[in-house]
């Protein structure tokens, strides 16, 4: 359909995530942030915290689910980790000689 008349009534940008989409989110981050301290930390800290923005609604206003949040922390420590494990490793691995 063409013209404003089937924009009336509706979003634009993409629709916001249902209360179970979130819980979902939520969880899946929480999962790949604990899984992050042992495997990974490089790749599931970031996935975490997606996970947990998309939770929380891409907003750091209003009410927040407790495991979106521990989801957005635990990914953002699992990278910081990850960045330092990589920077000290061995010369034959690590960013400086």
């Amino acid at each position: 359909m063409t013209g404003t008349r089937y924009f009336e009534g509706k979003k634009r940008g993409g629709a916001d995530l249902s209360g179970d989409e979130r819980s979902t989110f939520g969880i899946i981050g929480l999962v790949c942030a604990v899984a992050g301290f042992f495997v990974m930390g490089f790749v599931l800290g970031p996935i975490a915290m997606i996970c947990g923005w998309l939770a929380m609604g891409r907003r750091w206003i209003g009410a927040r689910s407790k495991p979106a949040m521990v989801a957005i922390v635990l990914g953002a420590i699992d990278t910081v980790l990850a960045l330092v494990w990589l920077a000290t490793a061995p010369a034959s691995w690590g960013l400086w000689p």
